[in-house]
């Protein structure tokens, strides 16, 4: 059987890794076995870090809700556990934006949970 070199598929692999290393810092875009480990990691990092957006933002809407909430006397538990009484239901990420953007719907809804906990 004759011998084969496969030459084109591995020039193609490299290629392949090497495109994906574009951009990264010194011979970490330019040397084969340096960039493949650092594209390996930079697909776990990838990966890991899809997950980790949704805790990031969920941390920063409870973040801003707790702000808005305390300027209108009440704590972030108390609220969410008010609005959840009157069977006010908004999720955190459009509260977050309310209490950013638009204080006074904000309030009125803080005004809302604070009358269902007085009850």
């Amino acid at each position: 059987m004759p011998r084969v070199k496969g030459g084109t598929v591995t020039r193609k692999r490299r290629k392949k890794v090497l495109k994906l290393a574009k951009g990264y810092f010194g011979s970490k875009h330019t040397l084969y076995k340096v960039a493949n480990q650092q594209v390996m990691k930079s697909l776990q990092y990838a990966y890991r870090d899809r997950r980790q957006k949704k805790r990031d933002f969920r941390k920063l809407w409870i973040t801003r809700i707790n702000a808005a909430a305390r300027i209108n006397g009440l704590s972030y538990s108390r609220l969410m556990h008010g609005l959840k009484l009157a069977g006010i239901e908004v999720n955190r990420k459009m509260l977050a934006e309310l209490a950013v953007s638009d204080a006074q719907a904000f309030a009125e809804l803080a005004n809302a949970a604070k009358q269902q906990l007085d009850k």
